[in-house]
């Protein structure tokens, strides 16, 4: 071979080895977005992808019932008498797996104490509703609970409040008058306030108690404009004395009602779906 041939020789090979690369990435190319938008594959990656985002889901408490019982070592307790928060609870899947105990907070003292402080009406019914929990769950330490029981006591509290004024219960019917006569046509809040303090049985001490986890969910209620009659005759069925802002909307009350942004339970009492999460939460 001659040697000016030589150099031309091997250019040739070395463009025969290039060309042989480019035919195969092209090649590769061209079937790689077959292969990914194939609909197996997209139906794996979305499937990946579900699972993925129900592993971050907040779980409800739904999934989690069997963990509460009357016998442990997992058990809560309602500090209320509330008959709509009782109904709440039942509707939850809880009926039969809770107890229920009075609080014995003095809740009209507390009420007059707030009443003098600079506090928004969230922050107010949080207070009270934490206080009604960790008044009761202190008051149950050193009672006979098995050391391996771990007691949830909840407390809820909830208030009316139009125009920044909290509207508690009424304390006799014209003051129920009162109030309907203030809501009558017009827009107003509903706060309920809840918190869960946590009882370790295993250590009968104060410091057992502990806050576990607390919130408070607001609604945003408008009345219809109501004549004096029917707001008389509402107060005269006795179902305003003993709610906030003198009605429930659970019951001949919820007639008054014309629209409303948030959640229903709220208004009723018991925030049943931030309920579920919290408790769903505390039980993982």
């Amino acid at each position: 071979i001659c040697p000016i041939h030589t150099p031309i020789i091997q250019a040739m090979k070395l463009f025969s080895i290039l060309s042989l690369v480019i035919l195969f990435l092209v090649s590769v190319t061209a079937f790689i977005p077959q292969f990914s938008c194939s609909p197996r594959m997209k139906t794996s990656l979305a499937m990946t992808e579900s699972s993925n985002r129900a592993e971050e889901t907040p779980s409800l408490l739904l999934s989690k019932l069997n963990a509460i019982t009357l016998e442990g070592p997992t058990k809560l307790i309602l500090a209320s008498q509330s008959p709509r928060r009782r109904e709440i609870l039942d509707m939850m899947g809880l009926r039969g797996r809770y107890t229920v105990q009075f609080s014995p907070l003095n809740e009209e003292a507390l009420q007059e104490e707030l009443a003098e402080k600079d506090l928004t009406p969230q922050e107010y019914t949080s207070i009270l509703a934490q206080e009604k929990a960790k008044a009761l769950a202190e008051a149950l330490v050193g009672d006979d609970y098995s050391p391996d029981d771990t007691i949830y006591v909840l407390g809820s509290d909830t208030i009316v409040d139009y125009d920044v004024h909290i509207l508690n219960k009424p304390q006799n019917e014209t003051q129920a008058i009162e109030m309907l006569s203030q809501l009558s046509g017009n827009y107003h809040y509903v706060h309920t306030g809840v918190a869960i303090y946590k009882l370790d049985a295993s250590k009968p001490e104060i410091s057992s108690v502990t806050l576990a986890d607390s919130f408070v969910e607001t609604a945003k209620v408008k009345f219809a404009t109501l004549s004096v009659a029917d707001i008389k005759a509402y107060v005269n069925t006795g179902e305003p004395m003993d709610k906030a802002g003198a009605y429930g909307i659970q019951g001949i009350g919820g007639q008054m009602v014309e629209e409303m942004q948030g959640d229903f339970f709220t208004v009723m009492g018991l925030p049943m779906h931030s309920l579920s999460k919290c408790l769903a939460k505390l039980l993982s």
